[in-house]
């Protein structure tokens, strides 16, 4: 459904030079203020991401590892049964993201997807099943490619599983 080759061409151009460093730095430092401020717009529909690349975005809701506040993000993510799987890839960036502490430290969240809102559970995947995930992460999005390549050395890009809390 949101395969990379399934794209047309300006969202499949989108997804490329996402990969890019400067147009990753870029993307670090604004696209979320940009997303959140199009997900208020649209009451909590849609993305500027989710509108130019074609690309499944669920914001979620976790709490602070250290402050203990709740702190919304829009972030890319893949599908999976009654859940979803998200990479912290952080842009390639040479530290994890944010959300990834906060799920470590308090792995209960708040995921809302195409109007949906569901409460979840994380958990770090590893060994084939994360590396299986990744591989299925560049089939839709290919600049994890780019981000694993400029981690490699530095950090181990981690891969989450968001499941529904019992």
């Amino acid at each position: 459904m949101y395969r990379y080759e399934q794209a047309n061409p300006f969202k499949r151009f989108v997804r490329l030079s996402a990969g890019w460093k400067p147009m990753s730095l870029f993307y670090a430092r604004t696209l979320h203020h940009i997303d959140r401020l199009v997900y208020r717009a649209t009451h909590q529909r849609a993305t500027l991401s989710g509108w130019i690349a074609g690309l499944p975005v669920v914001n979620l809701t976790t709490t602070g590892a250290k402050s203990g506040l709740l702190r919304t993000l829009p972030l890319l993510a893949i599908p999976k049964d009654d859940g979803f799987v998200v990479i912290a890839s952080n842009y390639g960036q040479r530290r994890h993201p944010a959300w990834y502490h906060n799920l470590k430290a308090n792995p209960r969240a708040t995921a809302r997807f195409e109007g949906a809102t569901r409460e979840m559970v994380a958990r770090e995947l590893d060994g084939d099943e994360r590396d299986r995930w990744y591989r299925r992460g560049i089939e839709i999005y290919p600049g994890w490619v780019n981000y694993r390549d400029r981690t490699a050395g530095v950090r181990r890009i981690p891969v989450l599983e968001l499941r529904p809390a019992d």
